[in-house]
């Protein structure tokens, strides 16, 4: 997960988590250049979907109602409505990641077009809504308390998941493995 260190407000942390999410593309990108093996890529690949899961959680269960508080109706209705949707498409590719085997043909290509999308989406808040918001008077320190506190419960409960053995993939294969030998007999 995402260090969680004190940031001076919401804005703040949103754009380290952007910054974050990147690296581990490039990074993800340098494992397919280099014909790192399928385990090696779906490790950063996994690590890229739980902080994307968490980042829009936490901006959608507390920044983007602040924000749509603090903006006027016609300043940010259009830009957060599309954010909603992004987040709905970005939650869907991370989705069809979680659940695709690593030796799908179309696993890298799936996560280098879930990069695509995050870019785009990241350089609409970065260029259009977080300097409405901030020049909104909404209290971005408190915000970011929030925002904060939030994201650590998340990354807490994700790390227990983890932990105990519950994460996705090798769940679903041992049910799809155990459901072929009920069936085969």
């Amino acid at each position: 997960m995402i260090e969680t260190v004190p940031y001076e407000d919401a804005v703040d942390l949103l754009d380290a988590d952007h910054k974050a999410v990147k690296a581990m593309f490039i990074k993800f990108n340098g494992l397919c250049d280099d014909g790192a093996s399928a385990q090696d890529r779906q490790e950063v690949a996994e690590k890229i979907c739980k902080e994307l899961t968490v980042h829009a959680q936490i901006e959608e269960e507390i920044f983007y109602p602040a924000a749509r508080r603090a903006l006027h109706e016609e300043e940010g209705k259009e830009l957060l409505d599309e954010a909603a949707v992004e987040h709905q498409t970005l939650k869907d590719l991370v989705g069809r990641l979680e659940s695709a085997p690593t030796d799908d043909p179309l696993y890298d290509a799936g996560v280098k077009v879930l990069s695509e999308y995050v870019k785009h989406h990241v350089r609409e808040e970065e260029n259009e809504l977080f300097p409405k918001v901030k020049s909104s008077g909404l209290d971005l320190a408190d915000l970011g308390s929030k925002l904060e506190a939030r994201k650590s419960q998340l990354a807490g409960r994700a790390r227990r998941t983890s932990r105990n053995g519950s994460g996705g993939r090798r769940n679903r294969r041992e049910s799809a493995s155990a459901d072929d030998k009920r069936t085969s007999h």
